[in-house]
């Protein structure tokens, strides 16, 4: 494999793992704070469809990236009304998403457009275009370097960067603020987070609003980033392989990257199977490249990876003493 293979391989990894991280970490945020999500899925449908509807419908694309975030962040309400406020089972709440989100969609998608439940191409400035950073094409002759610098880490659309940033932002929130501190504390021992006199309900749906805008954004990233519109059942299980990836990085913002490009690299390999048989020397079928994200998110849901223990209080409805 020639170096400028590796490249183009390295690039698709990249583009494919965004929308992977962004709802692995939208979900390290909810259940970090206690609340298990098993709706991302349908939160990245439903912001995806709305932001192609709307940058079909208005011309631009941010405009439609925050319909995207409005979708997801209704949904985000939903789930948060049914497991906090009304103590509901949260598993049953975020499927019910998923299955409101699929349908839903699809319907609205052909009541709008009437194109069998896709929204319009979009062109121009209805989609994100890729940003050439500064020096880029100064630094294209330095061997290896510049090609690196040119092909892998620019050319990309502004969301895939601002997930690469949303890793460190998230640790820090986490990990060096009040707000993270009482936020890992709710989802490890609410009780004691009560009794020091903070709003363990507050807590909870910041984490779940937080949840909606990054799954919003990676909705929002599929439609009008990766790909030029919306077409049915677009997230493809990302939620889940996100999901599973959060589970791989046991709850942590830098493993959770590493994860995220793993999964990233196993669906940009679907696309060179070339790549593989001269690797190996074996011809292996494109369908069989295809499952390998599927097939690792059953091995690591299945605990073959190693123990992974989730927040203590995850799962479970806060009910006050009194």
């Amino acid at each position: 494999m020639d170096f400028v293979t590796l490249l183009q391989i390295l690039d698709s990894t990249l583009r494919l793992a965004t929308p992977l991280l962004l709802a692995c970490l939208a979900g390290l945020f909810s259940e970090r704070a206690g609340i298990f999500d098993i709706g991302l899925e349908g939160k990245m449908l439903a912001a995806a469809f709305l932001s192609a509807a709307v940058a079909a419908v208005s011309g631009n694309v941010w405009v439609g990236l925050l319909a995207g975030i409005a979708a997801s962040m209704a949904l985000s309400i939903i789930h948060g009304l049914a497991s906090i406020t009304f103590r509901g089972n949260q598993l049953i709440s975020g499927v019910a998403i998923n299955f409101l989100a699929a349908g839903i969609t699809v319907l609205v998608s052909q009541s709008w457009f009437k194109q069998g439940g896709r929204t319009p191409s979009l062109e121009g400035p209805a989609r994100f275009e890729s940003w050439t950073l500064p020096l880029a094409n100064t630094l294209e002759p330095i061997p290896i370097l510049g090609p690196i610098y040119k092909e892998l880490i620019s050319g990309h659309t502004p969301l895939v960067y601002v997930a690469l940033l949303a890793v460190p932002f998230t640790w820090y929130v986490l990990f060096r603020t009040r707000f993270g501190l009482r936020l890992r504390a709710v989802g490890e021992n609410p009780a004691a987070v009560d009794t020091a006199g903070v709003s363990v309900v507050g807590l909870r749906y910041a984490a779940v609003a937080i949840c909606g805008v990054l799954c919003g954004i990676a909705g929002a990233y599929l439609a009008t980033g990766l790909q030029a519109g919306f077409v049915k059942d677009m997230s493809a299980g990302r939620g889940f392989i996100a999901l599973a990836a959060l589970i791989f990085a046991k709850w942590r913002p830098w493993y959770a990257l590493w994860a995220c490009l793993l999964f990233g690299l196993f669906s940009a390999i679907e696309t060179r199977p070339d790549v593989i048989e001269a690797l190996i020397g074996v011809k292996v079928q494109v369908q069989l490249l295809g499952a390998l994200p599927y097939i690792m998110t059953v091995v690591i849901l299945a605990g073959f990876v190693g123990k992974a223990i989730p927040p203590r209080a995850g799962g479970e409805p806060y009910v006050k003493e009194r």
